[in-house]
């Protein structure tokens, strides 16, 4: 089973640039898009014809956000919402779940923390309850989540760690801290209850689990030349619960891929149903 995801950048945008190449020559099993920018669920025949299930969670600001999973297998049931965050404008756009037999399949666009970090409060609100969806999702199945999380985990997951600490949206202590613990429960977490202990379930960020020290971005910014000066940031990633890991072939960030978009895709292969 071979999932895709990638940041468009604009989809319409994107099918201008090559997005079709692309989506010919990887030919995944299920596209997670993310940073749509539509205003309708898209009518493309040629997608149609590849993705016959396609679940598109749309914006309520014209042109903005926007997240789809476009899938050669219809899913049990869909949920477009963050259950319990107490704005549901906000969220509308950033998130598709879907159910399968045996896992969640979760795209996200997450929030930028914003110019400035004006905007960090709302994206440590999303990380909270995003926290507990999450979790609450795995104790039913285990769960692939995927997309633009926006977020650096480590100082290797950025060019230049040291002058965008604390300063640039993605690679803030609470964005880090909130996507550390979701990989692993902190001890005085619920979850971390000593019922539970020590078999919390915890989550697995996969390309970085198979390329330990690898130095790949999957984002450059349009300006400054960054990609040609390798000037990037990893922020789209799969995440798994972490009994699905013995099942996964291989995760790939295509950094071969430019031009449709100032993402890379990032791509993973699982052995088995969803």
């Amino acid at each position: 089973m071979r999932i895709a995801a990638w940041n468009v950048c604009g989809l319409a945008t994107s099918q201008k640039k090559g997005f079709k190449f692309y989506v010919e020559a990887e030919d995944p099993d299920i596209l997670v898009l993310s940073e749509t920018k539509v205003n309708n669920e898209t009518v493309d025949p040629t997608l149609k014809e590849r993705f016959p299930y396609s679940y598109w969670s749309i914006a309520e600001k014209k042109s903005y956000s926007g997240t789809a999973i476009l899938s050669k297998h219809k899913a049990l049931s869909v949920t477009r919402t963050l259950p319990g965050h107490p704005d549901p404008n906000y969220t509308k756009g950033r998130i598709v779940t879907l159910e399968f037999e045996n896992t969640y399949v979760v795209g996200t666009y997450v929030p930028n923390a914003g110019t400035g970090l004006k905007t960090l409060n709302e994206k440590n609100l999303w990380n909270e309850h995003f926290t507990t969806y999450i979790r609450d999702l795995d104790k039913e199945k285990p769960v692939i989540w995927t997309g633009d999380l926006n977020v650096a985990p480590t100082a290797i997951d950025l060019a230049n760690p040291k002058t965008n600490w604390n300063k640039t949206p993605g690679y803030t202590e609470a964005e880090t801290t909130a996507f550390k613990n979701i990989l692993t429960p902190p001890s005085d977490s619920p979850s971390s209850a000593p019922s539970e202990s020590p078999s919390s379930p915890k989550f697995i960020d996969v390309w970085r689990h198979l390329h330990p020290t690898d130095q790949h971005y999957t984002y450059f910014s349009y300006r400054f030349r960054c990609r040609e000066k390798n000037l990037g940031w990893r922020l789209d990633m799969f995440v798994l619960s972490e009994r699905l890991l013995e099942r996964v072939k291989m995760c790939e960030i295509r950094d071969e891929i430019y031009g449709a978009s100032d993402h890379c895709p990032v791509v993973m292969e699982i052995e088995g149903a969803l």
